[in-house]
Formats: structure tokens, sequence, C-alpha cells
């Protein structure tokens, strides 16, 4: 067995260590997940509902603690209280989705003499892979479905957030879900690569990055295992020449630089219409100096640490490639005095004068950096937005909702948002094309993917 450690982005200190589960409490864990699945299957949506609430009520009450320990794990900020707020929001809504999304569907032609409809059924075992960045929020956009819709459900979180898997685990024993019927455990890669191999879940829902989601379907090749992957991102935004300038800089501020730009959807790359880029250039830089770099704990920090230094080493090697090959910084390092080499503090930056041969336009930097181009029209803004390999989101910030439907149905996308950015709509699919991924989570797409279609076609006799 080998040691899962989550080191604090704060001060390098270890906040949690645990063994990884033997080969032994693997086995028994899926063959007790297999039991009470079968079991669970057969219990009420009203029952399964009566368990969720309480679930998320134990969670939200837990919230305080929770925003320290979050800062201790992974470095948000506690200003911005955790994740509970937006959590309680989806986990409603997926909770009240579940009727309508797992309701038979009966064919539109009727026939006297026989019954016929599709039903959905649970999968089985879904095996959850969640990442660090949103810890609660990315986990339970399927434990919930899955849960609701009969399914047992296998966890293993990331090691930078250990603690968070083990919050699940606490709550819904508390609320009285069936014993077995949710395992979270700690697990290697090579833990899970032979789960996978084995064939013993039903499907794997996994959050990261390009290479884990490479390595993913790999391990499960052959075992005809359902994926539901969310990979990496370069999430664009194009402020058009009717946009208002001060509302879009203001919002795609935020959308780059939340949670240290360690967002699945934060966005990375900007295009602004030649007429405002720049007065837009100029009030970003002035918003982006406004942070203040520093612990995650002190309650005036509105930036604190990415979660690791090798993830801000990412970060200075592309602002660095940028500068070499021609690109400006706009922000003054001057201003962030916790900005320090090698460690995880890392200040916001906008690079401008950069274009497409750039890694800052290409490639994922996951952190507080963005790159702005100049285009001149809605023809090369689309151009651009899709000269990626990845397709996460785009964000259009103009004030024609007919051109926003338009350009939208142009891009290569999973979602197109207008006006706002940096958000997961439960009610919608949340999907990726490229390398972004596969599948889709939330919404009724998302129940789709958590059960299976099975077809009665009953005849009276």
């Amino acid at each position: 067995m080998a040691e899962l450690i989550c080191v604090s982005p704060i001060d390098g200190r270890e906040v949690v260590r645990r063994e990884t589960a033997s080969a032994a409490a693997i086995a028994a864990a899926l063959t007790q997940l297999r039991l009470a699945q079968s079991a669970w299957a057969h219990v009420t949506l009203g029952e399964r509902a009566t368990i969720l609430d309480r679930f998320l009520e134990i969670m939200r009450a837990q919230n305080e603690e929770v925003t320290v320990e979050l800062a201790w794990q992974i470095g948000r900020p506690v200003r911005y209280g955790g994740e509970f707020r937006s959590f309680a929001e989806r986990v409603r809504y997926l909770i009240d989705l579940a009727p309508a999304a797992l309701t038979p569907t009966l064919p539109t032609d009727r026939q006297v003499g026989l019954t016929r409809y599709i039903a959905r059924v649970p999968l089985g075992i879904v095996f959850v892979i969640a990442p660090w960045n949103f810890p609660y929020l990315t986990a339970v956009n399927t434990i919930v479905p899955a849960l609701m819709a009969g399914n047992a459900v296998l966890l293993k979180h990331s090691a930078q957030s250990l603690l968070v898997g083990e919050r699940f685990q606490a709550a819904l024993d508390a609320a009285g879900l069936p014993s077995g019927l949710f395992c979270n455990m700690a697990l290697s890669h090579d833990d899970t690569a032979r789960i996978l191999s084995s064939g013993s879940v039903d499907h794997i829902t996994f959050t990261g990055s390009v290479e884990g989601g490479r390595a993913i379907e790999r391990a499960a090749a052959g075992s005809f295992t359902a994926c539901t992957l969310e990979l990496g991102g370069k999430d664009p935004a194009y402020v058009r020449a009717d946009a208002d300038l001060e509302f879009a800089a203001e919002n795609i501020v935020d959308g780059a630089y939340f949670n240290s730009g360690q967002s699945c959807c934060g966005i990375e790359r900007i295009y602004v219409h030649e007429n405002l880029y720049d007065g837009f250039v100029d009030y970003f830089a002035e918003l982006t100096s406004k942070y203040l770099l520093g612990n995650p704990l002190d309650p005036e920090t509105t930036l604190g640490p990415m979660a690791a230094t090798r993830f801000a080493a990412v970060v200075r090697a592309q602002t660095a490639d940028a500068v070499a090959k021609g690109g400006i910084t706009l922000i003054d390092p001057a201003a962030f005095a916790a900005n320090r080499e090698g460690t995880p503090y890392l200040m916001p930056q906008a690079v401008i004068g950069v274009n497409h041969s750039m890694a800052i336009m290409r490639e994922e930097n996951f952190g507080p950096l963005v790159g702005i181009m100049k285009v001149r029209d809605d023809n090369e803004a689309v151009r651009l937005m899709n000269d990626s390999d990845f397709g996460l989101t785009a964000s259009l910030w103009t004030a024609d909702m007919a051109a926003a439907a338009a350009i939208g149905a142009r891009l290569e996308c999973g979602t197109v948002f207008a006006n706002r950015c940096d958000y997961v709509d439960p009610g919608l699919a949340w999907t990726g094309v490229k390398h972004t991924g596969r599948g889709a989570s939330v919404g009724q797409l998302g129940y789709d993917g958590l059960t299976r279609p099975q077809s009665l076609h009953l005849r009276e006799v």
C-alpha cells in the first residue's frame, strides 16, 4: 500500500495523510456496493430524495469549518465562503429533476392491446474520480443523480482534497443512506487502473487532465465500461463592438482569476473588437491590479495561492514564453508583494501582443493568466475561438442576443454563454468537445448517462 498526502499551499505543512486501500478492502467494497445497489434500485424516488435532502442539510451545517478546511487544502480564500451555496442550489435542482428525468417515455403512436414504454434503469456501480479545484461541486454533479437514479457510488477524491471525500461519506452515512451503497476510498492510480480493467464498475466519471483521461480510457479498454470525461480547457471570451465594456471587463476578470484561475471553465484567452480594445485593456488591467494576493485564511485576501508550486510553475513558464516572443505584460509585479518565485503564491497577469503561435493562447495553464487579442469582426473572433484543441465553454459579450445565438451556433464547444462565464447551469448539459472530453453531466442528459434504456413491450392476450 502507498500513502496519499495533502500538502497545504498556504505554508507547505501536511494537512492529511491516508494509506491507500488494500486489494482485499477494494474487493470487499465492490462486493458490498453491488449488493447494496441491487436493493437500492427498488427503493422509491421519494425515499431516495428524503435521504439526500438530509444529506444536503448535514453538509450545509458544516459550511464554516469546511471553508477553512478548503483554504488549507487548495488555497481558496475564506472570504468566498466555500462552495456550499452553489452546492445547495445544485443538489436541490438535481433531486427535484429526478422524477421528470427518470419518468418512462412512451412512443407517440398507440396500438390496441399493447403497452409500450422505455424505462430508465440504473447502470449499477458508478465510479467517480473527482478533482481538487472545486471538490464538492464537481463530485456532487455525479453523486446525487447517480444515487437518485438507483446506482451505487464509489468515490476516489484527489490527494489534494482527501478530506472532502471523507465529508461526503460521513454526511451520507448520517443521512441514513443504506450501508455499503456509497464508498469513499483512498486509491492510487494503479488501484484505479485495476478496478477499471477488471470491469467491476459500470460507469466512470472523471474530471482531470487530458493525459489522465487517456489513461482512464486505456485502463478501461475492452471492459465496456462507459466513461464521462471532462478534461482540459482553454475557454475564450469575445467582447463584441456593442458590448457594455465595463460590465464585460468586470465579469471576465472574475471569470479569469477566481480560485486563482483554477476553474475548468475559467477564461484563459480574450478577444476584443478593435473599437473597444484599448478601453477594455486599460480597465481590465485596473481591475486586476486591485486583487490582494496573500494568505487565504485572511478575510482581506482576494487571491490565494495556487494549489501547488508545480502548478504555479506552469503558469510562470507560459508567461515567460509569451514575453520572450514579444508579448507585453499588463500588471506590475510591484503591486503584489506576496508573489514569490518557487512558491504557489502567484500574481494575476494579462498579456497583450500575443498570437496563436504562443502557448498562452493554445495550451491550458489553469492559473491566473490570460492573453488578450484585438480582432476586426465576428468572423475573425470565431476563427480564433475555434482554433483550439479544447472546447468546454465560450462566452460572448454583446447587447445582441440574436447575434449571440448565431455566433454560438458556429462555436466548437459544449456551452455558449452570453454576458456571463465560469458557471455551471444544472438544468443544461455540462459537456465538451475535442480534447475536452466526452459525455455529459447534470441536467436531463446527465441522468441519461447514469442510466440505460430498457424497452417494455407488453402484449395483452
